[in-house]
Formats: structure tokens, sequence, C-alpha cells
């Protein structure tokens, strides 16, 4: 038994498939785009509350005398207060680089919908396929 398939027909499955799953992994991404922004703006938001409270206790008078009371205590303290306004810089850094990097990105993805959109309407009136 012979079956006579139509080529454009077993071409054009694997190609809609394709483009499918092109379309699910630019959404996972979408997604992946909006928790890292998430995490952008807590690190912009966070990093400088976490700076200001570290500040203000190696700057608050009662801080010198914990220093002078407690030796080791007091030295832990100092190194783990740098240490936190260290990492809080550089957090803030990075969240506010991956904001910038995020929101180009946001604006790649409108200008490929849009062009995506303006693609599949122009074929679909070049095929009379229009559903409006």
């Amino acid at each position: 038994m012979v079956c006579v398939s139509n080529d454009d027909d077993d071409l054009s499955e694997p190609r809609k498939g394709i483009l499918d799953l092109l379309d699910d992994f630019i959404e996972q991404i979408q997604h992946l785009r909006k928790v890292l922004l998430g995490v952008s703006i807590s690190a912009i938001i966070l990093a400088p509350l976490a700076i200001a409270l570290s500040a203000y206790l190696l700057l608050h008078p009662s801080f010198f005398a914990v220093l002078e009371i407690e030796n080791e205590f007091g030295l832990v303290l100092s190194v783990l207060l740098g240490a936190v306004i260290i990492i809080s810089l550089v957090w803030l850094v990075t969240g506010i680089r991956q904001y910038y990097s995020i929101s180009a990105w946001k604006k790649h993805y409108a200008e490929y919908q849009k062009e995506k959109e303006e693609i599949d309407k122009k074929i679909a009136s070049q095929f009379g396929l229009d559903q409006d």
C-alpha cells in the first residue's frame, strides 16, 4: 500500500512545532525576566538599608563603648559590619546593572513581538488566512 502525502503538510507540522517551542521558550525567558526584575529591585531597596543600618551602628557613640569593653566581640562585630557594607555595595551595583540589562531586554522583546505580529498578519493576508 502506497501512502501519498502532501510535502507542504509534512513540513508545516515540524515548523509549527519548532515555532511553538521557540514561543514557549521566549515566554519562559519572560517569566525569568520578571523574577530577575524582582531580585534587582529588592537589591536596589535592601542594599541601601543594610548599608545605612551598618553605618548607623558603626557611627553610634555606644558602639565605641562596646569596642572598648568587649575587645574580641567588638572586633568581630566591626569586621561583620564592614563585610555587610562591602557585600551590600556589591549587591547594589549588581542590582542596578541587572535592572538596566533587563530593561534593555524588555525593549528588544517588545520590538520582537511587534515585528512577529506584523509578519504573522502579512503572511495571513497573503495566503487569505485572515481571522479577524
